[in-house]
């Protein structure tokens, strides 16, 4: 197993409303009303921020406010080197059922102006590549291609009752965001997701972790702890 970091990224002056008020929140309403945010943040952890962790991980995932995510997916989304670091599957278990990801599951991308994923959901709750390259830390470098895979995980559907789940990343270079989306009880289509700056991130060590966070900068601080070996 890979020794991690964990780093917890305070956003300061932005509030949880605030977030869901924004942009990358914003979802067209329906019939059906409009959908609620999917939430995930470390098992334990009361940080309510962007999370990065070392491998493995445990999350907790629910849905804010009222409303219920049905057909839940995770969405992985790596970097290059990460893949190509890729030992053995992804695997993700829950309580009562499991699922990986083996290396041919994920699929490369590099347009900037791609969505991921790119089919089956609304227009606000697709991931643009260029905001996901800049959260995980490669926009711009030598590392610029993603790699990402998503499929149906979770014993139920996603509501306010806290379910968890663990991620084990087999790489060599761990990095990887982890997210969820989800569809609402009339939704034919994905239009329930977390938010982008609520992230999982599984890092390597100290010196990539603080690539990654970069794009946080402006926002305010971070605490970092190595891991025990």
């Amino acid at each position: 197993m890979v020794a991690g970091v964990l780093i917890l990224v305070a956003l300061t002056g932005i509030t949880a409303a605030t977030l869901n008020r924004g942009p990358e929140a914003v979802y067209s309403a329906s019939a059906c009303g409009s959908p609620a945010l999917i939430r995930i943040v470390p098992h334990g952890s009361y940080y309510p921020a962007p999370i990065m962790l070392s491998t493995p991980a445990t999350f907790n995932i629910t849905v804010e406010g009222q409303g219920t995510a049905y057909h839940p997916n995770i969405l992985l989304v790596m970097t290059n080197s990460c893949y190509q670091g890729l030992t053995d599957p992804v695997l993700v278990n829950w309580t009562g059922g499991s699922t990986s990801f083996p290396k041919a599951s994920f699929v490369s991308i590099h347009d900037n102006n791609a969505y991921i994923p790119p089919t089956g959901t609304t227009q606000g709750t697709r991931y643009r590549v260029s905001g996901l390259k800049d959260h995980i830390g490669v926009n711009d470098t030598a590392d610029d291609t993603l790699y990402y895979a998503y499929g149906p995980f979770l014993s139920g559907p996603i509501n306010q009752t806290i379910q968890s789940f663990k991620i084990t990343l087999p790489s060599n270079n761990p990095r990887m965001l982890v997210y969820a989306i989800g569809k609402s009880v009339c939704s034919s289509l994905f239009n329930m997701r977390v938010p982008p700056t609520r992230a999982g991130f599984v890092v390597p060590d100290l010196a990539p972790a603080l690539m990654a966070s970069a794009s946080f900068g402006a926002f305010g601080l971070y605490a970092v702890k190595r891991r025990k070996k």
